[in-house]
């Protein structure tokens, strides 16, 4: 019989650097235009009044301000309603 050894199982072969996520400036923080709030997969965060939000789904101040967050409900495209939190710059 023709048989091939088992060939083993490499469990440490995933090294890839962290995509440094996340909140970047709090609430109560002095921003500036452009500057990025918050650094995100997918839209898990609202973009509000004084805030954009980039291809990356990226979150940036669009004016000089203070940043602050608020919980707003979100209405999904089957009509159910989740709360989200919602990034703004005033």
């Amino acid at each position: 019989m023709s048989h091939v050894k088992a060939g083993g199982s490499s469990k440490n072969i995933h090294n890839n650097a962290g995509q440094r996520l996340g909140v970047k400036r709090f609430g109560g923080q002095k921003v500036r235009a452009g500057e990025v709030l918050v650094r995100q997969t997918g839209s898990t965060k609202l973009s509000g009044p004084g805030t954009y939000i980039s291809r990356n789904f990226t979150i940036h101040a669009a004016i000089d301000g203070v940043v602050e967050f608020a919980k707003v409900k979100k209405g999904k495209f089957t009509g159910k309603t989740v709360p989200r939190t919602q990034v703004l710059v005033k």
